[in-house]
């Protein structure tokens, strides 16, 4: 019998095809998963919702309050600018690194789905994303109620922030759909990557801004695919300015090589994953 995973387009094509024919599938997925992560649980999805506001009054407290952080040089910037300047950087922070963490388990995990059924076990990336952007979408909400609630005014480049923010989206499906096909064959890999997160919490402007960085290491974080991210959320949220668009624009088409190579390579290696696992 032919092993159903053996042929598998790459191209492109082959790829918006396959979102495409699966939409179904990946949209109810994706609801077991995010309902699954807290079932059994007193306040069910409210969880969503109460953690990143109960960290981000922590966070608040202990940069403004204990280490009496100020943001860059801003002149007349308040406990509230500051606050939401964090946030930003922690929900974008948060969200990659859940993609990150989850993808060297994803087939390993999944195992049955290799060994015993015809399944496309490249939309498993897709579902691993769409659950932890329904996080984020959440972490926005609050990003979006703490702002009015701290009397932050929240200018119309706000609504620019899903744009914004579509590209690292691109970026995470790349890294689990390369991290997710590595994973089956080098099991290091797990323990590799919650180091990584950690590291990139202090290489990336999440707890600080670009503009503090001295300029001889500034173009060494943006080679970080978070720090573009992150400043022009802060700029289209806080600032009131849309993005430069250039910079926007090559950093799309980065993230758009970026996942059709994580999924020619996921398309590549999955052949041997029945044999491996």
């Amino acid at each position: 019998m032919n092993d159903p995973h053996d042929r598998q387009g790459v191209s492109p094509l082959a790829l918006a095809a396959t979102l495409w024919r699966h939409r179904h599938m990946i949209w109810q997925l994706t609801k077991r998963d995010v309902v699954g992560r807290y079932r059994g649980s007193f306040l069910g999805l409210s969880w969503s919702f109460f953690i990143p506001l109960v960290m981000l009054g922590v966070y608040t407290f202990v940069f403004s309050e204990v280490f009496n952080a100020r943001w860059g040089d801003a002149p007349g910037q308040g406990r509230a600018q500051f606050a939401v300047m964090l946030f930003i950087g922690i929900i974008s922070h948060g969200f990659f690194c859940e993609c990150l963490n989850r993808a060297p388990q994803l087939i390993l995990a999944n195992s049955s789905y290799v060994k015993r059924v015809i399944f496309p076990l490249e939309v498993l990336a897709v579902v691993t994303l769409a659950s932890a952007f329904f996080h984020l979408a959440v972490n926005v909400l609050v990003l979006f109620a703490g702002s009015l609630l701290l009397g932050q005014a929240i200018p119309w480049t706000a609504a620019l922030l899903p744009l914004v923010l579509a590209p690292l989206a691109l970026f995470a499906l790349a890294v689990l759909w390369f991290l997710a096909g590595l994973g089956v064959y080098v099991r290091d890999v797990g323990h590799i990557t919650g180091v990584l997160s950690t590291l990139l919490l202090f290489v990336s402007p999440v707890l600080y801004p670009l503009s503090a960085v001295p300029p001889k290491f500034q173009g060494l974080l943006l080679l970080n695919p978070l720090t573009l991210v992150i400043e022009q959320a802060r700029q289209v949220f806080v600032l009131g300015r849309a993005p430069e668009w250039t910079d926007w624009a090559i950093y799309v088409a980065c993230a758009l090589a970026a996942a059709w190579v994580g999924f020619w390579w996921f398309q590549r290696v999955r052949k041997g994953f029945a044999d491996v696992i």
